[in-house]
């Protein structure tokens, strides 16, 4: 037979011609992602090297604007700097982005001959592996030294098999790599367009609330120091205060102020949940699941906890809890505070509910800007808990 005839002449030379392609052309293949991998990943490098450089430029310029006095002019080419530090950022991401497209078109051809040359000689192997029995080699050989050249031969075979695989599995898991990485990218990238996005909302709404006028900028940062002062005094237990009696959870025990207020600069409801005067995380208790419109600006929104909300769905979502939030990287607040006790939030209903059972408390406190802040807080009647709710009436 034709396959026999072959194993006669006992040497690598007289392979099949089948056999010899298929080793060529996963060593081409190899070669090729390699050699075009290094050409694409040297442009590429270049490019983010440069973007790289900016990025680093741009992150001293907001430094030295954040060492200098905080005015209007100043606040707003921060916001300029941000914004073209962000726009670089996305730039430099969707640069990455694209470099691992290319990469994993390589690598889905190279995957593909890969695959498609191990079938091959997996099936040819099997074929001669019928062989591989002592017996029959003997039988079927017209003398001792042809067997042991078959023998051999076979051998090379399988150990190229398992050469092979060992590169199909290799590409497998880069593949699977790249693609999980290209994955995170995508997210990062919708994150960065989110922040940009706020950015220039920020100092749009900077600007209008101002009218690009110095006194009015610095009135907003005088109330905004007003109220993180007033907050800091009531979680330390010197507002006035007065006991209204027990209240259930879901019953209502205020409604959130309407437009600009005392301390405030627009409609929201401050939450706090404290134990023995230190704020925790409200979404630590707070239910999973409801509805809402996050305006942060990108900060973390993850209820995880059993209670019912302050407010009614949806909710209007704007400043998170922690030293990480978006206004206190970008906006003006990181220059009157470097921790946000509570989350901000609104709802299309003012209504303002209990969270848990416990005792209700109104009170009030008056800070260096002159106006008293109005709150509620509950004594929860089933821990050593309290929630404050901030900027109400009642």
């Amino acid at each position: 037979m034709q396959f026999q005839d072959h194993l006669k002449k006992g040497n690598i030379i007289a392979m099949p011609r089948r056999y010899l392609y298929l080793i060529f052309a996963s060593v081409v293949f190899f070669a090729f992602a390699v050699f075009s991998k290094a050409v694409l990943a040297q442009d590429n490098s270049q490019k983010l090297e440069e973007l790289q450089k900016q990025i680093a430029q741009y992150e001293n310029e907001i430094t030295k604007l954040k060492g200098q006095a905080t005015t209007l002019t100043n606040q707003i080419a921060q916001f300029d700097v941000q914004i073209k530090l962000t726009t670089l950022k996305i730039t430099e991401t969707e640069e990455k982005i694209d470099m691992l497209t290319g990469r994993i078109g390589q690598l889905e051809v190279s995957l593909g001959a890969l695959t498609r040359a191990f079938s091959s000689r997996a099936s040819e192997t099997y074929k001669m592996a019928r062989l591989d029995q002592p017996f029959l080699f003997i039988a079927s050989a017209p003398d001792i030294n042809t067997a042991v050249s078959r023998f051999f031969y076979l051998r090379k075979i399988q150990e190229a098999d398992r050469d092979l695989m060992i590169r199909l599995q290799s590409a497998q898991t880069t593949y699977q790599g790249q693609k999980d990485e290209q994955e995170v990218l995508q997210g990062e990238l919708q994150k960065q367009k989110v922040v940009l996005d706020s950015q220039k909302k920020a100092k749009a709404n900077l600007l209008a609330q101002t009218k690009n006028d110095e006194k009015k900028f610095q009135q907003l940062l005088a109330q905004a120091r007003s109220e993180y002062e007033a907050i800091q005094a009531i979680l330390a237990g010197k507002g006035t205060e007065e006991e209204v009696g027990e209240v259930g959870a879901g019953q209502k025990i205020a409604s959130i102020i309407q437009g600009t207020s005392c301390n405030s600069s627009g409609s929201h409801l401050h939450f706090m949940v404290a134990q023995a005067g230190n704020t925790l995380n409200p979404f630590s208790y707070l239910k999973s699941g409801i509805s809402f419109e996050n305006d942060s600006g990108g900060d973390v929104f993850n209820p995880s906890g059993g209670w019912d909300w302050p407010i009614s769905a949806p909710i209007d979502f704007n400043q998170g809890y922690g030293s990480d939030t978006w206004c206190i990287k970008y906006g003006t607040c990181g220059r009157i505070y470097s921790f946000h006790n509570g989350i901000d939030i609104n709802s299309p209903n003012s209504e303002v509910k209990a969270v848990v059972a416990g005792t209700l408390f109104r009170g009030s406190y008056s800070g260096s800007g002159g106006c008293r802040l109005r709150y509620v807080r509950i004594d929860h009647a089933d821990s050593d808990l309290e929630t404050y709710y901030l900027h109400v009436n009642y």
